[in-house]
């Protein structure tokens, strides 16, 4: 198959590594920057499967930043461009999903088009009503950050919006790339997928803020919150795992992905969902008093990104707790090897580790790192089990 995938940040190149194995892939971008790195054989995004297949495997796969020749002769174009939640309008801003979509078909009417951005419940049948075309489909991606094309070679299942011989022709695509045997594999309409993939993500949201409220009354009790999360997660109805506490849920998909939802729900009766989205306000507020007990007049903040060996910091839990704080007047200040500004969000970034240490008072982390050992009396954490 020819297959072109719009967009290379972790999903679209998970997607265009795992599918340039058995086909003719051409990855699409605006960033020539992007582009570069892929056709050098380098991964734009900090995954360390993708990094080692790209630069190790004979994949058939180039990239571009030419429209017309990543689309004209594509079977199928996989759309993963960027839909950040508009909490002004109270929905995904699609705006870059349906572009790529009027400019695939201009270019070639009879692609496929398979939508893997995150998009609102019922947007598919929109789409396909607006251009007259069913051969536009949405398959949801339940990736990891850090762990993207992991999470492709051994999926837990294959979701494909669509119940004709096109979806089915998609899902064996995926299946053909993937390591894992037995997958399992459902084909459904394109709005149930669509709802598949928001309350997937609502409820792994609703585990950590479940987690998180556990962690809260145990640190305000002077309980340990270790014991208590082993003796909960030992029922294996709850099992041992998406259970280590942090400053809230955050990063690429489940803050705008419990805010879509709840956005869903209107005019439906709900009350779990709304709570689930206050929760992490919540968090991020008892944090915060948490920190400003310290009397610190200096704090620092040890990495903006949302887990260890990533390079991702959008939307990052941290980053609503320095906000708290700078509003109660906190000077803060920044660790973040990945940043190269001398700024960030209007804090200054020191990149010389000791540094850092000696002009912080109390240090904040939502995951503990060895770095810190040396300065452990000043760090602030709620990492319990020393993992994502």
């Amino acid at each position: 198959m020819k297959i072109t995938v719009a967009g290379i940040g972790y999903v679209g190149l998970s997607n265009a590594v795992l599918l340039s194995q058995n086909n003719e892939v051409i990855a699409y971008d605006i960033d020539s920057t992007r582009v570069d790195l892929i056709n050098n054989k380098k991964a734009p995004i900090s995954d360390k499967e993708a990094e080692l297949y790209l630069a190790t495997k004979n994949l058939n796969l180039k990239a571009t930043t030419n429209s017309v020749d990543a689309f004209k002769d594509a079977n199928f174009v996989i759309i993963s461009t960027p839909t950040n939640y508009d909490t002004e309008l109270n929905h995904f801003d699609t705006s870059s999903v349906e572009l790529t979509i009027e400019k695939v078909l201009e270019i070639n009417p009879k692609a496929c088009i398979v939508i893997k951005s995150t998009i609102p419940v019922g947007f598919t049948e929109k789409m396909r009503e607006k251009h007259n075309n069913n051969r536009i489909i949405f398959s949801p991606e339940f990736l990891r950050e850090g762990k993207a094309l992991y999470d492709n070679l051994y999926p837990s299942r294959i979701v494909v919006g669509d119940t004709t011989e096109l979806g089915e022709a998609f899902a064996v695509l995926l299946k053909e790339g993937a390591l894992k045997e037995d997958i399992p594999i459902l084909l459904t309409k394109p709005t149930e997928a669509e709802a598949i993939k928001l309350f997937s993500n609502t409820y792994l949201a609703m585990r950590v803020a479940f987690f998180n409220e556990l962690d809260s009354y145990a640190e305000i009790k002077g309980l340990n919150t270790e014991d208590i999360i082993r003796g909960v997660s030992m029922d294996p109805r709850i099992g041992n795992h998406y259970n280590n506490p942090s400053f809230g849920y955050g990063g690429y998909c489940l803050p705008k992905d419990t805010k879509q939802m709840l956005a869903n729900y209107q005019g439906v009766p709900q009350s779990i969902i709304g709570a689930i989205v206050e929760s992490n306000k919540v968090r991020k507020d008892h944090i915060a008093n948490m920190i400003m007990k310290k009397g610190a007049k200096v704090v620092g903040i040890y990495r903006l990104t949302m887990k260890l060996d990533s390079d991702n910091f959008r939307q990052s839990a941290i980053q609503g707790i320095m906000s708290r704080l700078k509003e109660k007047g906190i000077e803060i200040v920044i660790y973040e090897p990945t940043l190269n500004e001398p700024v960030f969000a209007n804090s200054k970034v020191i990149n010389n580790l000791e540094e850092f240490f000696d002009k912080s008072d109390v240090i904040i982390a939502n995951r503990f790192s060895q770095e810190l050992e040396s300065v452990k009396d000043k760090v602030y954490t709620r990492d319990i089990f020393n993992e994502n």
